[in-house]
């Protein structure tokens, strides 16, 4: 299998690729990965710097909108993971149209191409966002979509052309849906790294509101591994919900990295409560668990542990990443992302 992955250089995309390449989890290994990722504020080709001399690795700076780039590594390809998206929730407030163009209007590019060069499998890989917020229970893959944010709604629109490819033209197109991720590698603007690397830094963390919004947790290799059981055996045409089993409302989960880090909650600053902030996510993951036999494995305690030991063992990778945006930052962007 040659193997197309988009956003492959950003954070879980590159975990996916580093983990194919590295046979993680065993099974049939690609002879060969393509990334595709245009390298915007957070994707890097530090990411995958453990693979890049791996011969199967051929990566690609450029745009998913790009037809005749997208055109030229499709027609070399048996099957695409599709990760690129923008993801900040914070900044689709801000500002739509990007989220727009590169999730919805750079998904429907991609799947034109896949359909002319008839790949064999596309997996579209997506979020419980666009589910909205749930008072109680778990959404299984048979909830309506109501999603809450540009960001969320962008997401959902491309997932619904996912769909409407594999019932027009028979594309075989699954989608995956998974909880909040956090693991090494993840840009320092979502909730984990921010508080740990500012933490580490000796300054303040930013908690929306009281922190009552609560979320499911997964590890980012459950959830790359996850989709990688959705390529390979997956329905065409379905749907799977994606996740870590692990819920904590924002309190509770600062609490741990408080402790964790050695600190109190004299560094923790209430700032102003997102716009429509959804107060809870959780998904139902029987389907997946049920066909594919998928179950997390990475318990929440250790994997919270080794990120946090990451950070401090990659200041490298990621005080350049925080320096930049304090010399140029976005002028009202808020200071975290507590999806």
């Amino acid at each position: 299998m040659k193997l197309l992955v988009t956003g492959g250089a950003g954070f879980i995309g590159s975990h996916y690729v580093r983990s194919v390449l590295g046979h993680a989890w065993g099974g049939t290994s690609p002879e060969e990965v393509i990334v595709l990722d245009s390298l915007t504020y957070a994707g890097s080709l530090a990411n995958l710097a453990p693979v890049v001399d791996n011969r199967r690795l051929d990566f690609v700076e450029g745009n998913i909108l790009d037809r005749p780039v997208v055109d030229r590594l499709m027609s070399r390809c048996d099957a695409v993971v599709h990760f690129a998206a923008e993801s900040h929730v914070d900044r689709s407030i801000l500002g739509a149209a990007d989220f727009v163009m590169t999730n919805v209007v750079g998904t429907q590019t991609l799947l034109d191409s896949a359909l002319e060069h008839a790949v064999g499998r596309f997996v579209q890989v997506s979020t419980d966002e666009v589910y909205g917020s749930i008072d109680k229970g778990s959404w299984d893959e048979s909830q309506p979509l109501e999603p809450n944010s540009p960001y969320s709604a962008s997401k959902a629109s491309s997932d619904l052309f996912a769909r409407s490819y594999f019932r027009t033209h028979g594309l075989p197109v699954c989608v995956t849906r998974s909880s909040n991720n956090y693991g090494p590698y993840q840009f320092p603007e979502k909730l984990i790294p921010l508080f740990v690397t500012n933490l580490m830094e000796g300054t303040t963390v930013p908690l929306y509101g009281e922190g009552a919004n609560s979320r499911d947790w997964l590890h980012v290799d459950d959830h790359c591994r996850g989709i990688h059981l959705v390529l390979h055996n997956g329905r065409p045409g379905e749907v799977y919900n994606i996740g870590g089993g692990t819920e904590l409302t924002n309190r509770e989960l600062t609490e741990r990295i408080l402790v964790a880090c050695g600190a109190d909650w004299s560094s923790v600053v209430h700032v102003e409560d997102r716009k429509g902030h959804d107060l809870r996510y959780c998904v139902d993951t029987q389907k997946i668990s049920t066909e594919l036999g998928y179950r997390p494995r990475v318990d929440f305690a250790q994997g919270l542990s080794e990120t946090i030991r990451w950070y401090a063992e990659n200041r490298a990778w990621w005080e350049p990443l925080k320096e930049r945006a304090r010399i140029a930052p976005r002028q009202s962007l808020p200071p975290s992302s507590q999806n």
